[in-house]
């Protein structure tokens, strides 16, 4: 089963197969592993015994060369199980920060590095985003610079997940000066050493998603050698396009999975909750909000596949991408939100989940880019209107 020969069907059988395997971690696991702050690596292991971590590596290099299609139902499914963000994290990062490496790297490195990231012997770290740059990765300070056979960089790197237990980071430096007339030009990718001698690794404490880790980076004269660059020279955010559409799509698939997972927790409690000799489920005030987020959440993820196929098809797909995250991320806080005001008192009650579903669904109003960086976009590169910022 190929990109190229996606089918309806294929999509089911990756929908049924990934949602059998990841409901067999529960509730109470996710809650196990979020109270403790500890990495699922049982639920990555699993997914890489069934051969899920190379979803979108070729096949030639170890993965089963499925489209972002496939890929999205699968991160949908596990975000639905109850992993929410912390099984979709975990396993997304196996997903679209390969896509440059796929595209653009050389024979060399698919080769050696592609069936172990396909295999899960190998975990990566994405390395973009900046204290001082934000959502500007044009300003990003971080600096390669030229040396005999490599590159030494320096810098420093914000929200990095996975960064406590990576061996490889897909990190973006500096190798020329910004240009006001071509912004995102300059910068390249390295496929680098996650070199604790010269990486050092904070961990961020933070509202979510706790079973996987958020750091903070400082850089301090990495060496890299030649054959680790990505692609040519100055050109590496342009290759990030390959990755950067992927994960909008799929972080908004996540947020569609993570309102299902709330959804299906507050329709059985509306269900089984008796106040005044009926149950709260009978009431329209319950039950509409509950039926209006069904409905948002399948619109979403009619976006989501739309951009999906897009994508797979190799045509240009920024703003279904950028909508596909937009809508996911709206429709799975507000089902979440609702499921929460439906159990009322019990919500806040870790023992039903609902608390943590609603903490990592908002995370996605925020990231990988804001609502309103997604609103700015579409009005300029759809609209034509002029640019505010």
């Amino acid at each position: 089963m190929t990109a190229a020969t996606a089918t309806d069907d294929n999509v089911e059988v990756v929908r049924q197969a990934t949602r059998e395997l990841a409901r067999k971690f529960d509730n109470n696991y996710w809650l196990d592993k979020d109270n403790k702050h500890e990495y699922p690596w049982e639920f990555v292991k699993a997914f890489a015994a069934g051969g899920w971590l190379g979803a979108m590596i070729p096949e030639e290099y170890g993965g089963i060369g499925l489209g972002l299609k496939e890929a999205a139902v699968m991160l949908g499914e596990i975000s639905s199980s109850g992993a929410g963000m912390s099984g979709g994290s975990a396993i997304h990062f196996y997903v679209f920060p390969p896509a440059p490496i796929v595209k653009y790297g050389s024979e060399e490195m698919k080769r050696e590095y592609l069936p172990k990231l396909a295999s899960g012997e190998l975990l990566m770290a994405f390395g973009v985003t900046e204290p001082t740059a934000g959502v500007d990765t044009s300003r990003i300070k971080t600096k390669a610079t030229k040396v005999d056979g490599g590159w030494v960089i320096n810098g420093q790197k914000v929200f990095i997940t996975n960064a406590q237990n990576a061996h490889k980071i897909l990190l973006l430096a500096r190798t020329s000066p910004r240009r006001d007339d071509k912004p995102l030009w300059g910068m390249s990718l390295f496929l680098a050493d996650m070199d604790r001698s010269s990486i050092t690794v904070r961990e961020i404490d933070k509202l979510g998603r706790a079973a996987i880790d958020t750091n903070e980076l400082f850089i301090d004269n990495l060496e890299v050698s030649d054959d680790r660059l990505v692609g040519e020279v100055d050109k590496g955010f342009y290759y990030l396009l390959d990755g950067l559409n992927p994960e909008r799509i799929v972080v908004g698939m996540e947020g569609v999975g993570l309102g299902r997972a709330a959804l299906e927790i507050g329709a059985e409690y509306a269900k089984n909750r008796v106040v005044f000799d009926r149950p709260i489920g009978q009431n329209q005030a319950v039950a509409h909000p509950l039926a209006d987020s069904w409905i948002r959440l399948e619109a979403a993820e009619g976006m989501i596949m739309r951009a999906a196929e897009l994508f797979d098809a190799g045509l240009p797909c920024g703003p279904e991408a950028a909508a596909a995250k937009y809508l996911g991320a709206e429709a799975g806080f507000e089902a979440c939100d609702r499921a929460f005001s439906t159990l009322g008192g019990y919500a806040y009650a870790k023992e039903y989940h609902i608390e943590r579903l609603w903490r990592e669904v908002r995370l996605l109003r925020n990231a990988p880019f804001s609502q309103e960086m997604v609103r700015n976009y579409i009005s300029q590169q759809v609209l034509g209107l002029p640019r505010s910022y």
